[in-house]
């Protein structure tokens, strides 16, 4: 017996569990754990999001980047990421043996989203059931659903970002809008949409903010067969007994991102899959340090520890001596045009006694203390970037007109797609950015996981219906 009467949804014309698996890109989520979430009966999500594509003896091909400028580069991954997305919808579709559904997921902000979607859904006509999408505002969703005539899942995390979308796009292509993703901002690993009006450090309860996305879309006409997904910190259906036959809400569906982390067919190493089993209440950080400019979630690890300690060792400076800034700085940097104020000067002098002896600008007119190694390799991964964003704080980048933020690049960030494709491909897990929604811990806690016992996608699933 499903939990609590548990019923089929029609979706893509066929019945499916309102069970959706998280999309999670850069290689997290691929064929093998999508295409068996599908044929568990549920909707699979294969991430778009650089792809693995394989050589014909099925070995991963390295994504490689020789060219020698960024626009040039940022072509190459539009190739890799097509040719991955391709690749893995392929293979899930196989695995799924025409059951569930497929989704694939992309970010709007990533470098070329349109053309890799485009070029995605170009090769895999038939297959592929819905695209879901967020991370950004995506006004071309519809129209491009539209000409390749599939379902589309705007990823939103507030009425009012989807009141802003339904009406200068969605609403103009409702009927292929299957559902809407909310995706709560304190709860969800990964990118998240925390707004500057919301503060990161004081969570909202989901349902009132769920219940006003249901009203929004009831005044603006949308068809009560359009669910609303809730995604981000849904663990077991036992929790959200409340949600389910609610006429507030409507039409419900969940997704989940971290559980099927843990699974046989989840393509990410080891390593990291034994680290999800140690993680504690709190040990997941939401952070700004992403060059998406976006708050997102992951694990406090070394990495994002040391990217914490980074921007603590940081002194506001004027180029003239102004106000309270009338000591020279003279240590981190060449030149006497850097004044702060005395007691930064302290600061500045004790983190380079320390070894933090390089001083790099930020856009906002500070500057942070790094070690020499650090300094070289911050400067190598700037330019070696290939434009994995539509807009890159650490580096500068922008995919179209002249290809420059016009600012700075920031220190204070990282290469994205360095760390990602390294964590992904067997890089040290405390050395990489390792993204978790905030209810990991409960792999420590949920027996279902004791004595290192990895479920099956399909046992997952089957656990999830009994509403554990």
């Amino acid at each position: 017996m499903n939990f609590k009467g548990l019923q089929p949804i029609s979706y893509g014309g066929r019945e499916v569990w309102p069970l959706i698996e998280g999309g999670k890109g850069v290689s997290a989520t691929n064929h093998a754990s999508s295409g068996a979430w599908a044929a568990a009966g549920g909707i699979g999500t294969v991430s778009a999001v650089n792809a693995d594509s394989y050589d014909p003896e099925g070995k991963i091909v390295p994504q490689v980047y020789e060219q020698m400028t960024r626009k040039e580069r940022h072509e190459q991954l539009i190739r890799y990421a097509i040719d991955g997305g391709v690749e893995q919808v392929r293979r899930a579709h196989e695995i799924s043996g025409g059951n569930g559904a497929i989704n694939i997921n992309v970010l709007w902000e990533m470098g070329g989203a349109q053309a890799v979607l485009e070029g995605i859904l170009e090769q895999t006509s038939g297959l592929v059931t819905g695209v879901t999408c967020g991370a950004g505002m995506p006004y071309k969703l519809a129209e491009i659903a539209q000409r390749y005539n599939v379902q589309y899942l705007p990823i939103i995390s507030s009425a009012r970002a989807f009141r802003a979308l339904w009406k200068r796009s969605y609403s103009k292509v409702p009927e292929l809008m299957a559902a809407v993703v909310y995706e709560d901002p304190w709860l969800a690993g990964g990118h998240n949409g925390l707004s500057n009006a919301e503060d990161p450090r004081v969570p909202q309860d989901p349902y009132p903010r769920v219940a006003e996305l249901r009203a929004t879309m009831r005044k603006e006409g949308v068809s009560e067969e359009t669910a609303i997904v809730m995604a981000g910190g849904v663990w077991c259906l036992r929790e959200w007994e409340n949600w389910i036959d609610n006429p507030e809400l409507g039409k419900i569906a969940f997704q989940f991102g971290t559980r099927p982390l843990l699974t046989e067919e989840s393509p990410i190493p080891q390593e990291w899959k034994d680290m999800l089993r140690t993680l504690e209440p709190g040990d997941v950080l939401l952070h700004k340090f992403s060059p998406t400019g976006f708050y997102s979630s992951a694990v406090r690890n070394p990495f994002l520890r040391n990217l914490e300690a980074r921007s603590d060792r940081q002194i506001p400076y004027s180029r003239v001596a102004a106000g309270d800034h009338t000591a020279q700085l003279d240590v981190g940097v060449k030149g006497k045009n850097f004044w702060v104020t005395p007691h930064d000067r302290d600061r500045a002098r004790g983190f380079a006694a320390d070894g933090f002896i390089s001083a790099l600008k930020t856009p906002d007119d500070t500057l942070v203390f790094v070690t020499p190694e650090e300094r070289e390799e911050i400067r190598k991964d700037q330019a070696d970037c290939m434009g994995c964003l539509s807009h890159c704080g650490f580096s500068s980048w922008k995919d179209h007109d002249d290809y420059t933020t016009g600012r700075l690049a920031d220190p204070r960030s990282f290469c994205i797609q360095k760390t990602l494709q390294d964590i992904a491909h067997g890089g040290p897990v405390d050395q990489n950015l390792a993204f978790a929604g905030h209810a990991a811990y409960r792999f420590k806690q949920d027996p279902f996981y004791s004595n290192g016992f990895t479920p099956t996608v399909k046992e997952l699933v089957e656990r999830i219906l009994t509403g554990d």
